[in-house]
């Protein structure tokens, strides 16, 4: 079935393969009537000593012409077969890449990511191995075996007959190491993949390692997985050992004396051709050198079939991102959110939201406070339709959420998230977010807007800045600033806050505040909050505990209830004091 699949992708390439085909056997056929030649030489005129000048003349310069036809076939079908080994990878990674960005965040929630990092590159270069070296030399050595059968029906019938036993032979040894070495090399896959996720995870996490002194525990488990990785390459390396190429040599050794038994006892009852004998052992010991080369590329295609059933696996994964439900096209004109008795849970078992609901008008601010684990997150991802709802309903302007576009639910929903996300490349580049609508102009303006201009001119290169890797070489304020205007340039009518002020100081906070209701004006706004004095303007303030809503009102309304806000309000009020003494 993996076989199958992986051979559907040579479909778009018939054309090219059939001139590889026509080259493959050419080269083969050059390749194999060297022999013959000889054959002729050693019989006609070797061993009955005459030398005729022009006829050996034709006859070498054929012999070295069919050297020549097999170098060049050789080279133009070679080049043939891995030109399109590369194509047919390289929509492979297309299509694994693809199918990833369309991915729920449910599954990235499972998957470690450096577990998917080697299914999209070591696993894809495993599979590239299967296409640009497995494939070719079997197609190039089982149509060269073919014509070596071919050539042996000449030479001698009944010995060629006895040949044919060769094939169930070396076919069996194929068929049981790949057996046997298919549960060996799915476990060297699964110890790679969870080699590269503790890598990634040490990596990503490298400050905390070192903060907290855990770089001796780190390496004592990536040492096990390590052995464990070592340990079941090993078990390859048996097989190996034991099935590739000692097995065919002794083959190989049995059957040429077998050969030279049969012209012994035939050489009893009547003369023979040197010649033939000669071509005979000639096209033998080139018939196994094409089985010993199948053989060593059999364990290349094992790691490939095991890594490419690992990469149709993500393929055929179906836990896809919530889309569009239905024909219709509406827009978002308003921006009014109504959650509507929603429950929800990500594992299916434990409810994170219990029965939410609370409506935000169009142009009002709509708080959302709690402490760690109350599911403010949760009604954010929701809203952002980055997880399926189940129970309830969410509408915008009265319109189920999973009514709208992508296209449209993205450009009209702006989200700046606690942690921003830079990408590599420029300042410019990071605000436009390459978006044919915005102008030069309109990237300034934003940045102005959202008081990120004055940092921006004192960067060497203004606009132009280079960003690094996830803007490493930027200020959590400066990153924050830059993630405002990339949201405000798309000038959404629905915004999204979780808890945006968080990581920049205090002047800039007082900045982005201003900027905040500026940009809030005509827009309604989600915002998660820690520090309650950053909502005190809100319209309404919802206040969440273990997923449901406890309190809801103005900031002076649930002071004057005494219930949970106000214990938080207390509690921040007290903390703030005591870090200004």
């Amino acid at each position: 079935m993996v076989m199958k699949r992986l051979l559907g992708y040579l479909q778009p390439h018939r054309k090219a393969l059939f001139w590889a085909f026509l080259l493959l056997l050419l080269a083969t056929g050059a390749d194999v009537a060297g022999p013959l030649l000889v054959k002729v030489f050693i019989d006609d005129y070797l061993t009955p000593a005459t030398f005729p000048v022009q006829p050996l003349v034709w006859l070498g310069g054929g012999y070295f012409g069919l050297l020549i036809i097999n170098v060049v076939m050789q080279y133009f079908q070679q080049f043939s077969f891995h030109r399109i080994a590369l194509r047919v990878i390289q929509q492979l990674r297309l299509d694994v890449f693809g199918k990833v960005q369309h991915l729920g965040l449910s599954f990235f929630d499972r998957m470690p990511g450096g577990g998917l990092v080697s299914r999209i590159t070591n696993d894809t270069e495993a599979v590239k191995e299967l296409f640009v070296s497995v494939l070719s030399t079997f197609v190039q050595n089982i149509v060269l075996i073919l014509g070596i059968f071919v050539s042996l029906f000449l030479l001698d019938v009944e010995l060629a007959a006895y040949c044919l036993f060769l094939l169930p032979l070396i076919y069996g040894l194929m068929l049981a190491y790949r057996r046997l070495s298919h549960r060996a090399y799915q476990e060297v896959r699964r110890k790679l993949s969870e080699l590269n996720a503790k890598l990634s995870e040490a990596i990503q996490g490298m400050n905390v390692i070192q903060a907290f002194r855990q770089e001796k525990r780190l390496q004592q488990e990536f040492e096990k997985t390590n052995g464990e990785h070592y340990r079941a390459n090993l078990k390859t390396v048996h097989l190996n050992g034991m099935l590739l190429r000692p097995a065919i040599d002794l083959l190989y050794v049995l059957t040429i004396m077998a050969v030279l038994g049969f012209f012994g006892v035939k050489i009893e009852d009547s003369a023979f051709s040197i010649g033939v004998l000669y071509a005979f052992i000639n096209l033998l010991d080139r018939l196994f050198e094409p089985v010993n080369q199948m053989m060593q590329q059999l364990s290349f295609l094992q790691q490939s079939l095991v890594s490419a059933s690992r990469v149709f696996e993500l393929l055929d994964e179906e836990e896809l991102a919530p889309a569009k439900e239905g024909s219709e096209t509406p827009e978002i004109t308003e921006g009014r959110i109504v959650f509507n008795h929603v429950t929800f849970s990500y594992d299916g078992r434990t409810d994170v939201l219990k029965d939410i609901s609370f409506t935000a008008e169009p142009g009002q601010t709509v708080a959302l406070v709690g402490h760690t684990g109350s599911g403010k997150t949760s009604i954010i991802n929701l809203l952002m339709r980055f997880y399926p709802l189940k129970q309830g309903e969410i509408t915008i302007d009265g319109v189920p959420l999973q009514k709208f576009g992508d296209q449209e639910l993205r450009k009209k929903v702006g989200l700046v998230l606690q942690d921003p996300f830079l990408f590599t490349g420029t300042v410019e580049e990071n605000i436009r977010l390459h978006n044919p609508d915005l102008t030069e102009e309109d990237v300034k303006e934003t940045a102005k807007f959202v008081q990120a201009d004055p940092f921006i001119d004192q960067l060497p290169q203004g606009y132009q800045e280079p960003i690094g890797e996830r803007g490493a070489t930027f200020s959590s304020g400066q990153r924050q600033l830059l993630s405002f205007a990339r949201t405000m340039a798309l000038n959404p009518k629905i915004l999204v806050l979780d808890e945006a002020t968080a990581s920049v100081d205090t002047e800039t906070e007082e900045n982005i505040q201003k900027s905040l209701s500026k940009m809030r004006k005509g827009r309604t706004t989600i915002a998660i909050a820690h520090r309650l004095s950053t909502v005190q303007d809100a319209d309404l303030i919802l206040v969440l505990h273990q997923g449901e809503i406890v309190e809801r009102g103005t900031h002076q309304e649930l002071l004057s209830r005494k219930g949970l806000y106000h214990k938080m309000y207390l509690l921040q009020q007290g903390m703030e004091k005591d870090t200004a003494s």
